[in-house]
């Protein structure tokens, strides 16, 4: 649980995590299952990506209540928001194939599913 001097701080983590995460954890535990998942990412070294890793992660977070989230949630919390908000920036390779683009993929193992801003 955070302390009463990191929790003004992490209000804003807070809002950015909610915002940058728009899959349900039942979305994203869903979709952490498909082939399409699998297959983006960086080999954190176990055979599975770091974002898929991450999804797994963020699955457990969504589930918590904001109350029970230790700092070390609130740190993967700000490693969320960072990726989320480069890669978003960067956008897709191919404009043309968003929905199926390993952009997308990779996005969306971190939770955040850029066609839903749509």
């Amino acid at each position: 649980m955070a302390t009463n001097a990191s929790s003004s701080s992490n209000h804003d983590i807070h809002a950015d995590f909610k915002r940058d995460v728009n899959m349900t954890a039942a979305e994203l535990e869903k979709w952490l299952k498909t082939d399409e998942s699998k297959s983006v990412g960086q080999d954190s070294g176990d055979g599975a990506s770091i974002g898929h890793h991450s999804g797994k992660r963020i699955v457990e977070i969504l589930r918590k209540k904001k109350a029970d989230l230790s700092a070390a949630d609130e740190e993967h919390m700000h490693k969320v928001h960072s990726y989320v908000s480069r890669h978003l920036a960067q956008g897709p390779h191919d404009k043309k194939d968003v929905e199926t683009s390993r952009w997308r993929y990779s996005l969306m193992n971190w939770g955040h599913d850029p066609l839903k801003d749509k």
